[in-house]
């Protein structure tokens, strides 16, 4: 009989693949041999149960054995790194700390986004609390002086976007020659933004006895090459026995063929369903986002949008008022969204069809995290209707032909759980300022006219005005004429 894993040999990267099996076992973090602080930790926090790439993850990389994960998003795979990070990272209050260059880093993780490493250092947080380990997160659109100061004065993990990593350690204020432990977040995303010169420049900078954590959703070829060429017999850890079809089993998937004048009017009221909490809009823009954020907050909705052309701080407040449930939809562009993990979202909807079946698994796997259900719509254009199909066939979903959907269709009440006569607003819309009644002159076009339609004031053949009373008279001014180049005097009366 076979025991809760099963090994096979995978030729294509010559050494051994963890397949979850029919047989996965149910533990705890501590009996997976989890240092009791972090235990405790995870334990405040309600976290005593590891899923599936947790639990796979950690028997390997507690060892210190390079590996490959891959897991579908929401799955937990910060701690699945994580812990192995900060249980093989050595505190300044441990007396081993002696030994080590002091204030140097000992681990770095490498991530797309600003989002998704800000997550990474908040995660690591929380698992770190009682082991006085000093985490640092750099990345651009900030100042450079916190980060240099906090480096000059020590820290021991590193969490970061890769150009500032590197901006740092050209400045020579990051040194990663002591770096035991080096992950790799999202590394097909950073492939795809083009960052994948730039972490073979870090991985260059690390010293080659390291640890070395990679994991991505999907593995291109070049992810491969990468693989082979920096980490040793790396273990290859999928947490289904299928990526294919890699939308989370948890989430509801609705596809609607909608008009565009009206998906804000089926979102709002979608927001009003039974089972609506907090909701994450994708469009493919910028200016969409802003545009649908503005117009979701004159129907009366707490909204905010979250691009790349607001300033760091800003998008920053807004992932924090989400998370706190002081604002209900975040809407998004994809990049600006990467690595949000944001317990309560209810909902997902592609405001835009995505552009591939990629993007479609990172946007709605948004939703239905760590367990929890979720559900998904997404708007199909009439223009967008064969890159649909294309998505709907990579992932073999049975939504070929999306159903023509409008705010009053019957079906998209019975779909969502909409209440019969709600409407997209929960506020009237604001009615038009009264028009000001204009005076006369703004009447007759600036002029000042008595009722008789004449001037008010009368012009003499003399030239100068006549006026009541013994006001004095304007002299005329004498003009001088130009004819062919040359002065002429007017002529005197």
């Amino acid at each position: 009989m076979r025991g809760p894993f099963e090994w096979l040999t995978a030729n294509a990267w010559d050494n051994q693949t963890l397949f979850e099996s029919d047989l996965f076992v149910t533990t705890t973090f501590r009996e997976l041999g989890v240092h009791a602080q972090i235990c405790d930790a995870l334990e405040r926090a309600g976290i005593t149960t590891p899923f599936a790439i947790q639990e796979m993850t950690l028997s390997v990389a507690l060892l210190g054995t390079d590996l490959i994960g891959q897991a579908r998003t929401g799955t937990g795979k910060t701690l699945a790194f994580g812990i192995p990070v900060l249980q093989r990272s050595v505190a300044p209050t441990d007396p081993a700390y002696a030994d080590m260059p002091q204030g140097k880093p000992q681990a770095l993780i490498v991530a797309p986004t600003r989002e998704l490493a800000l997550q990474v250092s908040n995660d690591l947080a929380l698992a770190s609390a009682d082991l006085g380990l000093r985490v640092l997160t750099v990345y651009g659109g900030v100042g450079y002086e916190p980060q240099l100061e906090a480096l000059e004065a020590g820290v021991d993990i590193v969490v970061g976007t890769p150009g500032r990593l590197i901006d740092l350690a050209n400045r020579r204020a990051l040194d990663l020659s002591h770096v035991h432990a080096l992950v790799l977040d999202e590394a097909d995303e950073m492939l795809d933004l083009g960052f994948l010169p730039d972490v073979i420049t870090l991985i260059s900078k690390t010293p080659e006895t390291r640890q070395t954590m990679l994991f991505s959703a999907t593995m291109p070829s070049a992810i491969v090459a990468l693989a082979r060429t920096h980490m040793r017999h790396p273990m290859n850890i999928r947490a289904e026995s299928s990526y294919e079809n890699a939308t989370v089993p948890a989430t509801a998937q609705f596809i609607y063929q909608a008009h565009d004048l009206d998906k804000t009017e089926i979102i709002g009221k979608v927001l009003q369903a039974e089972d609506a909490d907090k909701m994450i809009v994708f469009t493919r823009t910028k200016r969409q986002a802003q545009r649908v954020a503005e117009d979701l907050q004159e129907r009366g909705f707490k909204a905010s949008p979250l691009h790349g052309d607001m300033a760091q701080v800003a998008r920053e407040k807004a992932l924090a008022r989400f998370r706190e449930d002081k604002i209900q939809v975040l809407v998004c562009t994809d990049v600006a969204a990467r690595g949000i993990d944001v317990r309560g979202v209810s909902h997902v909807v592609n405001y835009t069809c995505p552009e591939d079946d990629k993007t479609y698994v990172h946007r709605i796997g948004r939703t239905g995290r760590a367990g929890a259900s979720g559900t998904a719509i997404t708007f199909v254009d009439w223009a967008d209707l064969h890159r649909w199909k294309m998505i709907n066939k990579a992932l073999d979903l049975p939504f070929d032909s999306p159903e023509e959907t409008y705010s009053t269709s019957p079906h998209l009440f019975h779909d969502q759980g909409i209440p019969e006569g709600t409407k997209g607003r929960v506020v009237d819309p604001a009615p038009p300022a009264p028009k000001a009644e204009r005076t006369p002159r703004e009447r007759s076009g600036g002029r000042g006219r008595s009722d008789s339609g004449r001037s008010d004031s009368k012009r003499s053949d003399s030239g100068m005005s006549e006026t009541s009373g013994d006001a004095p008279r304007r002299r005329n001014r004498n003009r001088r004429r130009t004819r062919g180049g040359s002065s002429v005097e007017a002529p005197k009366s």
